[in-house]
């Protein structure tokens, strides 16, 4: 089934578990891929497809695709009757949650095609590695466990030629675009307290069609073929977020989702909150906590205080003016929550502040009890 329309020279569709960008004229091709990446000028297709599910699946199938890409490849282009000189991006998301995005300008043509998954594997760049490569395999480093089912794949189409480097660059924004979307969704590393700027498994191919006219030499964010690209990566992702994850701006206004990146434990934050109350609010929090976690007051509190604990953490706020930084902050995050604005200055006078020693596990103690003070305010006279 074709699923877009695009430039002379391109066809995309999708078949059974594949995505299949045709490259029916000639195109340079910069990609990730483990079987003819780098930068090509002799590629038939560009492939995104499904190897897997996203929790768990049949050992045989992944040792096929991980142990011998190449072996792997050329099955792949036998049962799908294409070229052998193909690039092949792997993922667990459904090829059905696949999002295209076309925009032009002045003749100029961009088409983004992306998959992505972040539920599991979601990473930011500088995270602890969980892997080192020597000899030709990869061996673990310490005990970090890398989940390694949750891929954000981009495949990007340009009508017109580039040079190399201006190849590079194009890239180069799309992988941009890409950690913006995460930033601006607040997705969380799995493997730290930073947001995300992708997944541990990300993959990319970007298409340029070589012809007679000048190849354009810019794709950085001055330009317009910049700008077409971070826009179409952009819509491409937050769509297939949603399609795959139901990750939407909505969705994100959770004070559990702010939060869960500072703590291991999914079930800390209801719990770590509910001991600071008596018995009977106690339990009302419990039962009521998702509708708690989501009220845009509370999280925007939640927010600004995360966004002044960042600050303290990068030593662009001074450490001295920690607490009273956050005896304001956590007192009005208190009137956020039980909706007393007038009691701002004796919240504030009452919050331990004092104690915070800029780690994350005083900065998430703090703001629980902030949480459970404002909840016992609300309800208990």
């Amino acid at each position: 089934m074709q699923l877009i329309k695009a430039y002379q020279g391109l066809k995309i569709d999708r078949r059974d578990k594949a995505l299949i960008v045709h490259l029916s004229k000639p195109h340079a091709v910069l990609s990730s891929c483990p079987v003819f990446g780098g930068l090509r000028q002799d590629l038939a297709a560009i492939v995104n497809h499904q190897c897997c599910e996203p929790h768990s699946h049949f050992p045989a199938a992944l040792e096929k695709a991980t142990e011998d890409p190449s072996a792997y490849l050329q099955a792949f282009c036998r049962q799908y009757r294409l070229p052998a000189n193909c690039v092949l991006l792997s993922t667990a998301v459904n090829i059905n949650n696949a999002a295209p995005e076309r925009m032009s300008f002045g003749g100029l043509e961009v088409i983004s095609l992306c998959t992505a998954g972040v539920e599991s594997n979601a990473a930011r760049a500088g995270d602890p590695a969980s892997v080192y490569e020597t000899r030709g395999c990869f061996r673990p480093v310490g005990d970090i466990v890398a989940k390694k089912l949750g891929t954000i794949n981009l495949i990007i189409c340009i009508n017109r030629s580039l040079t190399p480097a201006a190849m590079v660059t194009a890239a180069m924004t799309a992988v941009e675009a890409k950690a913006a979307v995460m930033a601006e969704l607040n997705v969380n590393s799995r493997y730290s307290a930073g947001i995300a700027t992708g997944t541990g498994t990300d993959q990319i191919a970007l298409a340029a069609r070589t012809d007679a006219r000048q190849p354009l030499s810019g794709a950085g964010k001055h330009t317009k073929l910049g700008e077409l690209i971070a826009r179409t990566v952009a819509a491409s992702l937050k769509k297939s977020l949603v399609l795959q994850n139901r990750l939407s701006p909505q969705g994100q206004c959770s004070v559990k989702v702010l939060l869960e990146r500072f703590s291991p434990d999914k079930g800390f934050l209801k719990a770590e909150i509910a001991k600071h109350l008596p018995p009977p609010a106690s339990a009302l929090l419990v039962k009521n906590f998702d509708v708690f976690s989501h009220d845009p007051v509370t999280v925007a509190a939640v927010s600004a205080l995360i966004h002044l604990h960042e600050q303290f953490r990068c030593k662009i706020l001074p450490a001295p003016c920690r607490a009273d930084v956050f005896s304001l902050g956590g007192a009005q995050l208190v009137a956020a929550v039980c909706g007393k604005p007038q009691r701002i200055a004796n919240y504030r006078e009452t919050l331990p502040a004092a104690e915070l020693d800029g780690s994350n596990r005083a900065f998430l103690m703090f703001l629980c009890r902030c949480l459970a003070m404002g909840f016992r305010e609300k309800w208990i006279p």
